[in-house]
């Protein structure tokens, strides 16, 4: 229980708040309120995610509790929760250290508002799709929102997965939903809400690159979290937590195992033959990262901070 609670009381304050709601939430359900007849179908019908309009529009809070419930019973439902949390660590922890606790935070509600209303267009426009038509619940559209705006930021980010290797992360996320689409007919999972939170993850993404940022408002549940907060941690150019963490996002040897435990292609080489010139080069493109952001980077600067992380 030690290693546990040490373990918990240093992951970052956004991850570490959505772990915990999910779970929390999880074990409540299975061991109180599903065997609570009221309480169950207040649940159902109140904080999982109902379609059908007019009744969504008088309860918008949906659009949001839905991501923190799994109501699946059994070895399927714990399968569907542990996937969830387990990809949301391992993708989540990292974005959040660089970003801030308020932009790993949004991302997730934002995958979860772009599922849900994907979710609820599609079933009223097509009311007799069986693929469009009941309850939803699940983190699975917030968590790939998180993905998806970490993929579309971090092009060059990788991740190995057992029997296939080593895949950018881009790829993993359009391969799951091209799967999503050819089994658009079957099966009682959502697609509608993967889809529509990878399509706000990409929205994200794209216009918080552009410099706007959306995500100002989380900052109201994580007070003082922003980039500049982190810049103490890996901003200095003698600081190896910089270099290491960068990579850890940049590496073509990527690992699903959380980062502090990944394998680490160094960003410079110890080797004396290597020139001082590309040493600098690498120096001045931390720092720049440091003054405004990976998203400051050109695409010729990324490149070289992938091919350094390589060596």
């Amino acid at each position: 229980m030690n290693r546990f609670q040490q373990w918990y009381s240093v992951q970052p304050r956004a991850l570490r708040a959505l772990l915990t709601i999910n779970v929390v939430a999880y074990v409540v359900w299975l061991i109180v309120l599903i065997h609570i007849g009221p309480a169950r179908m207040f649940v159902y019908q109140h904080l999982a995610l109902n379609p059908p309009l007019p009744g969504i529009l008088l309860e918008p809070w949906q659009l949001v509790t839905y991501s923190f419930l799994h109501l699946q019973p059994g070895f399927w439902g714990m399968i569907h929760i542990a996937f969830n949390m387990l990809w949301l660590f391992w993708i989540g922890k990292e974005y959040e250290d660089l970003h801030g606790s308020h932009r790993l935070f949004s991302a997730y509600v934002f995958g979860s508002i772009g599922g849900a209303v994907l979710t609820v267009l599609l079933h009223n426009l097509f009311p007799s799709f069986g693929a469009f038509r009941g309850i939803v619940h699940g983190a699975s559209a917030a968590v790939l929102g998180v993905i998806t705006t970490v993929a579309v930021r971090y092009p060059y980010k990788s991740v190995a997965l057992l029997f296939i290797g080593t895949v950018r992360l881009i790829w993993l996320v359009i391969g799951y939903l091209a799967l999503n689409l050819l089994f658009l007919s079957g099966g009682n999972m959502s697609v509608s809400a993967h889809l529509g939170g990878a399509l706000f993850g990409f929205l994200l993404a794209k216009v918080e690159g552009s410099g706007v940022d959306l995500s100002g408002w989380a900052r109201l549940f994580f007070p003082g979290s922003s980039r500049s907060a982190y810049a103490p941690r890996y901003g200095r150019r003698d600081s190896p937590g910089m270099k290491d963490r960068l990579g850890s996002w940049f590496s073509s040897k990527g690992t699903k195992e959380p980062a502090r435990t990944a394998r680490v292609h160094p960003l410079r080489s110890t080797e004396p033959e290597e020139p001082r010139q590309e040493d600098d080069e690498i120096d001045r493109i931390l720092d720049k990262i440091s003054e405004g952001g990976y998203d400051s980077l050109t695409e010729e600067e990324k490149r070289t901070l992938h091919e350094a992380s390589r060596r």
